[in-house]
């Protein structure tokens, strides 16, 4: 256990000097396994690790869905899917940011992003609540939270990732994603109409659209909604699997994409290269924690840790809730997939000990990752709309999204609590 526990030391210390965390924890794993077993087998299991991640299957998945995800994006989906909430309840006080909300888990079941779907929402919302006298906390808060909907509401990047860490089905966790994702979008406009309500002058109501008006802007998205039923309701009714499905969707958008013509020669070298790009810093960041992985479960540490823990006599819960606290600190300083990468091959041996169900856990830290994804000092939501709205100073966007916070972590606490909630869905495809 020692040996692990330097280890983590080693990672954060090269964290701190401002070594990217894919490498720090890449590199460290590496040594420690080479201490430990040996240099020319650690060698033979980094290349296999290298090999292995670069050319599985299933990882397939990850890159299929960022380029589905590009298409629909380059296509303007985001702009209709706004236009069409709006058309229903922009009429209400805070009609706008309800509108984002419900936008941004549209956008979510294409794009599977939180970043990707707070940068587009910034600039699709923010102008129209700008121009109606919406307040700028107001403004960016719902943003940023409504971000974080694009990896809960499936397909997730980071359901992905874990559903190939820890070897659970991905499809279940897709599904398991839905219900939580749907609770997260509620709790968010909840807190838009608490802020409303408190300060009208915050979120105006604007004006009522005709019901014709209402059915055009439905018409404009109810293409790419075919699609994500088609895609999603393959994978959860076992039709085909979650690679196949992301190759069905990402073909699918692309012939969206081109039949709303907004496809060039040039968009698509930019949508190819983007992609991978994206892709690339994910496998990154994945075969360092594998690397790292490998070094913290060949020590005693996840057994001690589990006897440790067994042996203090508190409740299953109570263990699962202390390492929910345990992230949602980490999530204030650490970049979120890297914290999790880093932490699973200690936490989930656990939790699987304890007989809690690895798909329920699987939504546990896609909630974890959302909070950390808004809390200040570090939430990557906050910086990505402090650098695309240049006139928004930083304090009002973390003075907007604190009530926010509250409510993912009222969402946390629910899907803890009741765990039915996460595997009703999931308990169909079993």
């Amino acid at each position: 256990m020692t040996e692990a526990l330097l280890a983590f030391v080693a990672v954060f210390a090269l964290a701190l000097l401002r070594v990217p965390l894919a490498f720090a924890m890449g590199l460290v794993g590496f040594v420690g396994l080479g201490l430990l077993r040996g240099w020319p087998a650690t060698m033979a299991n980094a290349a296999q690790t290298v090999y292995d991640t670069g050319f599985a299957y299933t990882l397939s998945v990850v890159p299929l869905f960022i380029l589905m995800g590009n298409f629909v994006a380059r296509a303007g989906l985001a702009h209709e899917l706004f236009r069409a909430a709006y058309a229903f309840i922009g009429h209400v006080r805070g009609g706008l940011a309800h509108a984002t909300v419900l936008a941004c888990a549209g956008f979510g079941a294409i794009c599977g992003s939180s970043i990707a779907t707070a940068a587009t929402m910034s600039r699709v919302a923010y102008p129209s609540m700008k121009k109606l006298g919406y307040a700028d906390h107001l403004s960016t808060g719902v943003i940023a939270a409504g971000g974080t909907l694009g990896i809960m509401i499936p397909p997730s990047t980071i359901l992905v990732i874990y559903g190939i860490v820890t070897e659970t089905n991905i499809g279940e966790l897709f599904a398991a994603g839905l219900l939580p994702g749907l609770l997260c979008a509620a709790l968010l406009m909840s807190a838009v109409a608490w802020i409303t309500w408190r300060d009208p002058a915050a979120g105006p109501a604007g004006e009522r659209t005709p019901w014709r008006e209402r059915r055009r802007a439905v018409g404009r998205v109810w293409g790419v909604a075919l699609l994500v039923v088609v895609v999603l309701g393959g994978i959860y009714g076992g039709v085909f699997t979650a690679t196949e499905g992301a190759g069905i969707g990402a073909a699918g958008a692309f012939l969206f994409a081109l039949a709303r013509r907004t496809l060039t020669w040039r968009v698509l070298f930019e949508i190819l290269v983007e992609s991978a790009r994206t892709t690339a810093m994910l496998f990154t960041i994945l075969i360092a924690a594998m690397l790292f992985s490998g070094f913290v479960n060949f020590t005693t540490m996840p057994g001690d840790l589990k006897s440790m823990i067994l042996d203090a006599g508190l409740s299953p819960l109570m263990v699962v809730a202390a390492m929910m606290a345990v992230y949602v600190l980490l999530g204030t300083v650490m970049e979120e997939l890297s914290m999790v990468l880093l932490t699973i091959p200690v936490f989930f041996p656990i939790v699987v000990g304890l007989g809690f169900d690895p798909v329920w856990f699987g939504v546990l830290i896609v909630l974890v990752v959302q909070i950390g994804l808004i809390s200040p000092p570090v939430g990557m939501n906050l910086f990505v709309l402090n650098a695309l709205l240049k006139d928004v100073p930083l304090v009002q966007i973390f003075r907007g999204v604190w009530l926010f916070v509250a409510a993912l972590v009222a969402a946390l606490i629910v899907v803890l609590e009741v765990q039915p909630l996460a595997l009703w869905l999931p308990s169909f495809m079993r």
